[in-house]
């Protein structure tokens, strides 16, 4: 019941909408009324010639008329009111997604995350759309023609009503059975967008190592698993509608068969039958309607149900303090951190401080936990335990905004959005002026190629900028970082995927972007860090050594032995 509040609840914004087609669907019921009403009289005064039979038509076209344009009207409001729902719904979603943690993507996959926001508020069209309208226009006309054949004939309507119970009970049958299938069809939906968006994003990787036929074979495998969901679905509904037709076709004979005996004996007329009968027969339709109408909901619920768990799910934690720029250091006191849903500690009782303005490096073998430390200083994932600090204020107690404002990230996997250059460096002050843009891009050594462009500056780059190369994207987002012009600055690997031609046009803009700022380097090219102020070694979750890099190369440590690694270079007498 709780769901179902929830659902209503939506129409809430729109209730007078709601009201105006109510009203023309009673108005439609009416009409269903009138007509099994007027069958008698038509019937009747033709058979006895005291009606001219040129009027039967001409009221059942008033008749026809008048209930298809109020259907249309009552339709068109609902579909409209649906259609409102689902853009709220789906504005609602995207909100509270884009506010989640970082932990909560690491197991959802996008594609899944995707089919929940469009597919499954999809149904929430449908229910509103056509399953309300259902349940309020056939609602409505069962009961007026229920009342319509209790006044005709009790005895003839209790026979009617006994089909009811059976009919409830295939109602309720078969909507638990679809609500079940439902669920497990939004799931498999969901399945084959993960494997539609994983191929497509990585189609230069399947088409490198020639994996199409795979690719193929693994999304027939998920697009035959949803098929077999869909024929257990519609084989379903279609068991729900054959029992119907069975239901209302027993009771539909027991009448007629009964009413004919009566109309023999000369205890009621043919019209009173006919029209008695017309009444049932519209009766019954509205009463499968229901049927299909309850099937409709349970698949709602079971569509509602995987959007409320992305609703009610826990946002990031925001803070209450606005954090100024950094004017002293950054501390790292006994940081701790575990990936949820398991126990391995990645980083374990980490401590170091940043003075303003230095350049600290971290380097250590793939797995250390790199990447992990530096991605909770802008708060993407939290610590187990310790505290970072900021001018001595801990992150956690600040706000999301301030604290993100405070900091740039220059990273290895470069996003970058189907948008204009224009519009990609703007992300990091969306406020700036054309000429501010221009100043960016210059500084991080991209006006040039961007001068190039078809459209220069207006120019869309493509999804994630497949357009241009990787040096070039790797500018145009030192650009946004240089137009936010944040105290903090962290580079992650930012030169790691780029040839040495571009690695030296990249190192220059990243010189001009560290100038003046705090800066935390994750390193690969250990060449790029040796004027760090100071260069901290992780290992198993632990920071084992810290120095300059001429104090790390006199040690006989880690830092020595990769430096030899990638170089070659006995540096055992520096």
């Amino acid at each position: 019941m709780e769901q179902y509040k929830r659902l209503i609840g939506y129409l809430k914004p729109y209730w007078w909408i709601v009201v105006i087609a109510i009203f023309f669907s009673l108005l439609t019921s009416g009409i269903s009324g009138a007509m099994a009403w007027y069958i008698k009289p038509v019937i009747d005064g033709t058979l006895n010639k005291d009606m001219n039979i040129s009027m039967f038509p001409f009221l059942y076209v008033c008749f026809f008329t008048l209930k298809g344009l109020f259907s249309f009207a009552h339709s068109f409001l609902m579909r409209a009111v649906g259609a409102k729902v689902v853009r709220d719904v789906r504005d609602q979603l995207f909100r509270k997604l884009i506010k989640l943690p970082m932990n909560f993507y690491v197991n959802k996959p996008s594609g899944e995350l995707i089919s929940r926001v469009i597919n499954d508020s999809n149904v929430m069209q449908g229910l509103l759309g056509y399953s309300v309208k259902d349940v309020l226009v056939e609602g409505a006309t069962f009961i007026v023609l229920l009342a319509i054949a209790f006044i005709k004939r009790w005895d003839l309507a209790l026979i009617a009503v006994t089909v009811l119970p059976f009919s409830l009970f295939v109602i309720g049958k078969f909507g638990k059975k679809m609500k079940t299938i439902s669920k497990k069809t939004q799931e498999q939906i969901s399945g084959l967008m993960v494997r539609l968006s994983e191929s497509i994003t990585g189609i230069k990787m399947i088409k490198g190592f020639n994996r199409e036929r795979l690719h193929e074979d693994k999304f027939n495998e998920e697009n035959t698993r949803n098929y077999r969901i869909a024929i257990k679905g519609a084989r379903t509904v279609e068991y729900s509608s054959l029992l119907h037709e069975i239901i209302t076709g027993a009771g539909s004979t027991a009448i007629m068969s009964y009413g004919l005996a009566l109309v023999f004996n000369n205890q009621m007329t043919m019209g009173d039958l006919l029209s008695f009968f017309a009444a049932i027969g519209m009766m019954y339709t509205p009463l499968r309607r229901l049927g299909s109408a309850n099937n409709n909901f349970q698949q709602a619920r079971a569509a509602a149900d995987r959007m409320f768990y992305l609703l009610d799910h826990e946002p990031e934690k925001d803070g209450t303090k606005d954090l100024p720029a950094i004017s002293s250091d950054l501390v790292f006191n006994k940081v701790t951190f575990v990936y949820p849903g398991t126990d391995r500690k990645v980083l374990e009782e980490i401590s170091f401080s940043v003075n303003k303005g230095e350049l600290i490096a971290i380097v250590g073998k793939s797995g250390a936990g790199k990447t992990t430390l530096v991605d909770m200083l802008p708060r993407f994932y939290n610590p187990l335990s310790g505290a970072i600090l900021i001018d001595g204020v801990n992150i956690n107690d600040a706000t999301l905004e301030s604290l993100r404002r405070n900091i740039g990230i220059v990273s290895q996997d470069i996003i970058l959005f189907n948008e204009t250059v224009r519009e990609n460096i703007a992300m990091g002050k969306p406020e700036a002026t054309d000429q501010e843009i221009t100043e960016a891009a210059k500084a991080a050594y991209a006006h040039d190629f961007i001068m190039e462009m078809p459209n220069r500056y207006d120019t869309v780059i493509g999804e994630r900028g497949v357009k241009i190369s990787g040096g070039q994207k790797q500018r145009i987002s030192i650009a946004r970082a240089l137009l936010k012009n944040p105290p903090i600055l962290i580079l992650d690997e930012a030169t790691s995927s780029l040839d040495t031609a571009s690695e030296i046009i990249v190192q220059k803009a990243l010189d001009n972007l560290m100038s003046n700022r705090t800066t935390i380097v994750i390193a690969h090219r250990l060449s790029t860090i040796r004027k760090a102020d100071k260069i901290l070694v992780l290992e198993k979750a632990k920071i084992v050594e810290s120095g300059t890099h001429e104090e790390l190369l006199k040690k006989d440590g880690i830092y020595k032995y990769l430096y030899q690694s990638q170089f070659g270079k006995d540096v055992s007498n520096i």
